[in-house]
């Protein structure tokens, strides 16, 4: 993949905005970190709806009711991840969460049958079941490793999400740079662009910079962010590869035009949303 000049230059200029968008959302508090990765949430379920509406011309018709309410249960997955962190007055958003995941897939269903005229489409609440572990499972348990900083005072919750996310931010640039000057196996035939120096190389530079950088920085355990880094890259990668095939699939390049450089929500997070279930395995039961 020879390296474009024109192309780098969109993607770093649009870059620097979604950093300095994510920085502020991830630093300033904790409702601004909840805010934003709702955003990221709604946002990456309306381009899934999409992209699945492509694949399955009968998932494009599903009814508003489906089509907003199982968007309404995952954020309900995610404010129950608050746990209790979160108070707005006597409000516990966690509660409020609880009581969407009752209501909302009661919805999903009973509008299923409704405009089915009786006939409960399961193919279709599959693939809505399908988004819910690929979108907003991995928001909440975000979420959740968040709000055990909050609940506990320390910085538990801040530390690794930041971690995990410069793990995947510079995977995805390195593994871009090195691909664009020295690749030339391909990787993956789901992906014609991405090859195996790229990824090799991105995967390599990622492990060695937030590691060393963790250690400076933070004083961090050395070798247990190394693992941690590790487990993001590979299954960062396994997710850019599984939006890929989602796109071959719909016949797209892009699942949005958000991002100029980038294409959409789904594009850029791709590689998060795969790899935090396994990262949130390991800070839970290893860390």
């Amino acid at each position: 993949m020879a390296f474009n000049t024109a192309v780098f230059k969109t993607r770093a200029l649009t870059s620097l905005v979604f950093v300095a968008v994510m920085l502020a959302g991830l630093q300033v508090n904790q409702w601004t970190f909840f805010l934003l990765f709702s955003v990221i949430h709604f946002g990456c379920w309306v381009e899934y709806q999409k992209l699945l509406g492509k694949i399955n011309a009968a998932y494009a018709g599903i009814n508003p009711l489906h089509k907003y309410a199982i968007m309404l249960a995952g954020w309900g997955f995610m404010l129950l991840m608050t746990s209790g962190a979160y108070k707005i007055g006597y409000l516990n958003l966690a509660v409020s969460g609880k009581r969407l995941l009752y209501i909302m897939p009661l919805i999903v269903v009973l509008s299923e049958i409704f405009f089915s005229k009786g006939k409960l489409n399961v193919k279709q609440l599959g693939y809505s079941l399908l988004g819910l572990a690929y979108i907003s499972l991995p928001c909440g348990l975000l979420v959740q490793i968040w709000s055990k900083g909050i609940n506990y005072d320390t910085d538990f919750g801040f530390i690794p999400v930041m971690l995990l996310i410069a793990s995947i931010w510079i995977n995805d640039t390195m593994a871009y740079l090195v691909g664009s000057f020295i690749g030339k196996t391909p990787f993956s035939k789901v992906s014609p662009k991405k090859t195996w120096e790229g990824t090799v190389g991105g995967a390599v530079l990622a492990i060695v910079a937030v590691s060393l950088l963790s250690k400076l920085i933070l004083g961090t355990d050395i070798l247990l962010v190394m693992i941690m880094v590790l487990i993001a890259v590979v299954f960062g990668t396994a997710g850019d590869l599984l939006e890929s095939w989602l796109k071959r699939k719909a016949n797209v390049k892009d699942s949005g035009s958000i991002m100029p450089g980038h294409g959409g929500f789904l594009d850029r997070f791709d590689s998060l949303l795969i790899a935090t279930p396994f990262v949130w395995l390991y800070v839970e039961f290893v860390l």
